[in-house]
C-alpha cells in the first residue's frame, strides 16, 4: 500500500500539469499548439504508467475506476505515437481526468 500512494502522488502530480496546460485552452487551440500536446500526452503516459505500478490489490478494490482503460491509452500513447487521436486524447482530459483526480485526492487524504 505504501507505493500505492507514491503512484497516486505520481498520478496526481500529472493530471495537475494537464490542468495547467489546458487552462483557457478549447479544442482547436490545443490541436494546433504541439508544446500542449506533447505534454499533455507525456502527463497521460505518467498516469497510465503509474496506474500500471498500482498494486493488483488497490486496483480490485477500487473497481469503480477505470484501470484497463487507463492503462491501454498509456499503451497506445507509448507504441503508437505517430497515430494518437487528439481527439480521445481532449475527451480524455475533459471528462475522464476529473474523476481520477477526486479518486487519488480522496485516497491520498485518506492515506490510501
Amino acid at each position: 500500500m505504501p507505493n500505492d500512494l507514491v503512484y497516486m502522488r505520481h498520478m496526481l502530480a500529472a493530471i495537475e500539469k494537464i490542468d495547467r496546460y489546458l487552462t483557457g485552452m478549447d479544442y482547436e487551440g490545443f490541436t494546433t499548439n504541439d508544446m500542449a500536446v506533447d505534454a499533455v500526452v507525456r502527463e497521460l503516459e505518467i498516469v497510465g504508467e503509474a496506474a500500471r505500478n498500482l498494486s493488483t490489490l488497490f486496483v480490485e478494490e477500487h473497481p469503480e475506476i477505470p484501470w484497463r482503460r487507463i492503462k491501454a491509452m498509456r499503451n497506445v500513447l507509448i507504441h503508437q505515437y505517430f497515430g494518437v487521436d487528439l481527439k480521445v486524447v481532449w475527451d480524455t482530459c475533459r471528462s475522464n481526468l476529473p474523476q481520477l483526480k477526486s479518486f487519488v485526492l480522496n485516497q491520498l487524504a485518506r492515506g490510501g
